[in-house]
C-alpha cells in the first residue's frame, strides 16, 4: 500500500504492479535502443568515410576487411559492398528509431495511468 495525498492509502493491485514492471522493462529497452542507435549511426558514418576514401584512391585493387582478415579486392566490388552495407545499416537504423518511438509512446501511456493513480507517491522520471 502507498501513502496517498491527505494521508489516505492507495492499494497497489496486481495490475498496477504489472504496469510498473512493464514500465521498467520498457525503460531498459529504451536505453538499449539508444545504445544500438548510437552504434548504428557510428557504423553508418564509418561506412560513409570508407566510401569517400575509396573515391579518392587511385588503386584498382584495395584491401577490404572480411571478418578478421584483409583481402585484396577490386575497387568496384568494394564500392558495391560498401553501398550494400550502408543500405542495410540505414534500414536497421530506421527500424531501431521506429521501435524507440513505439517504446516511448508505451512508456508515456503507462506514466499517465500510474501517475493518475499514485500521484506523487511514484517516481517514473530519471534523474
Amino acid at each position: 500500500m502507498q501513502q496517498g495525498p491527505g494521508g489516505s492509502e492507495t492499494e497497489v493491485t496486481w495490475e498496477d504492479q504489472q504496469n510498473i514492471n512493464k514500465f521498467g522493462r520498457l525503460n531498459n529497452r529504451f536505453h538499449e535502443l539508444e545504445d544500438e542507435i548510437k552504434t548504428a549511426k557510428e557504423t553508418n558514418d564509418n561506412l560513409e568515410d570508407a566510401s569517400n576514401e575509396l573515391i579518392l584512391t587511385d588503386e584498382e585493387v584495395v584491401r577490404f576487411q572480411i571478418g578478421e582478415v584483409f583481402a585484396h579486392v577490386p575497387k568496384e566490388e568494394v564500392e558495391t559492398r560498401i553501398e550494400e552495407m550502408k543500405e542495410v545499416t540505414s534500414k536497421n537504423l530506421e527500424k531501431l528509431e521506429e521501435e524507440k518511438e513505439s517504446v516511448l509512446a508505451q512508456m508515456t501511456e503507462l506514466k499517465t495511468i500510474l501517475y493518475g493513480k499514485f500521484k506523487d507517491s511514484i517516481n517514473l522520471e530519471e534523474d
